[in-house]
């Protein structure tokens, strides 16, 4: 008997695979030096959204990205949380627009007062944020605020400034002072010289509306002017 011969197989498949494997070990590599190694994909712009007070360039320089890096090693946490710390920035988000730009995009914090301390002004927002030294007018709309220790954790200034900011925009309008001894001694002085005593941080949109209706009706002739609007208990107002 003859002995019987093993077949071989084809060696065509195996050369298939071998190909394969060596092209994908091609990409990854290409793929590696695009986004690690190319200036294709490296950072050639920084562009900063949505500042008004602050400027791209004091972002830019905050967010310490430097342009050439590979796009993919920027450090976006980083960056947001340097421009966190710039005072009038109340939030940032650092992104990467593909191929090669960096976007900051900030919201400012927006005044509501301004306090007056050892011979500066400041403008705080309405968080009780002092943000920003001014030398000029204060902007529109934003009023001096009296207050012993103005910051967010002061409860007489988060007490004014939760009465302030919660006035519909017409008797807003119509405030020129606010002021605050302690969290339940709030005052508005009006732009005819009046006096609003609201006293807590208690009921403050049930205080804006019985304030909003006195006012109406004082306009209209319903009720005889007063220079005092006690409104601390809005279910019971005086005037005086």
């Amino acid at each position: 008997m003859r002995p019987r011969r093993r077949s071989r197989r084809p060696a065509r498949p195996r050369r298939r695979l071998a190909a394969g494997l060596a092209a994908a070990v091609g990409l990854v590599g290409v793929l590696a030096w695009l986004l690690l190694g190319s200036p294709v994909l490296a950072v050639q712009e920084v562009r900063v959204d949505g500042v008004v007070t602050l400027s791209p360039e004091q972002v830019i320089d905050s967010a310490g990205i430097v342009e050439g890096i590979p796009l993919v090693r920027a450090d976006t946490e980083g960056a947001a949380e340097r421009v966190r710390r710039l005072p009038p920035v109340a939030s940032v988000e650092v992104t990467r627009g593909w191929p090669d730009t960096v976007v900051v995009t900030v919201v400012e914090r927006r005044p509501v007062a301004v306090v007056s301390d050892a011979g500066r002004r400041q403008l705080i927002d309405a968080t009780g944020v002092v943000f920003d030294t001014i030398t000029g007018p204060a902007p529109d709309g934003v009023v001096p605020l009296d207050v012993r220790d103005p910051g967010p954790d002061d409860d007489a200034t988060t007490a004014a400034l939760g009465a302030l900011t919660a006035l519909p925009g017409d008797v807003r309008a119509q405030v020129t002072a606010v002021s605050a001894t302690g969290p339940d001694d709030v005052t508005l002085t009006l732009t005819d010289g009046r006096s609003v005593l609201w006293g807590s941080a208690d009921r403050t949109d049930r205080k804006a509306e019985v304030l909003d209706a006195l006012l109406d009706q004082i306009d209209t002739g319903t009720l005889d002017p007063a220079d005092t609007l006690d409104v601390s208990t809005p279910d019971a107002v005086v005037l005086r």
